[in-house]
């Protein structure tokens, strides 16, 4: 398999571009691009799921996908180590009754040395909000560059 940077140790800076490759990723929706970005054997733990393998990630994110409509993610780094990134993250979406949530949570990363996650462990809770409430309203993909992040919308 070929690395995909930046890879560990990781620095402020390389932890940072990590993060936000992570977050275009899960904002493209596309779970086959994101399954590449785990070791073959990626063990994550989601809520109370435990998924193993590229296989049932790319199962578990369509099955996500396809129940959280017009999901938009922002994730932010809050420590890294070695190996390890830990981010904070929220995103919003809406279900197909027209609910909007905000769903906030922590995940915590450890990578192998060629850049791949190998572990993935999400704890993340659902907040229902009005649609007014919303704070992600940039157009369904990227975040753009100029959006503000987690921090600056005192989230």
């Amino acid at each position: 398999m070929s690395p995909r940077p930046p890879l560990p140790p990781f620095t402020a800076e390389t932890a940072a571009q990590k993060a936000r490759m992570a977050e275009d990723a899960w904002n493209s929706r596309d779970p086959e691009r994101v399954a590449l970005a785990y070791t073959p054997d990626s063990v994550w733990r989601n809520r109370a799921e435990f998924v193993t393998g590229r296989d049932e990630i790319t199962v578990f994110l369509r099955r996500k996908w396809a129940r959280e409509i017009e999901y938009r993610l922002i994730k932010e780094v809050w420590a890294h180590a070695a190996n390890r990134i830990a981010v904070r993250f929220a995103y919003e979406w809406r279900d197909d009754s027209g609910q909007w949530f905000r769903s906030y949570g922590n995940e915590n990363w450890e990578f192998d040395d060629k850049g791949l996650m190998r572990r993935r462990i999400a704890s993340i809770n659902d907040l229902p909000i009005a649609e007014g409430a919303r704070k992600f309203h940039w157009p369904l993909g990227r975040r753009p560059d100029d959006h503000p992040g987690l921090s600056a919308l005192g989230l």
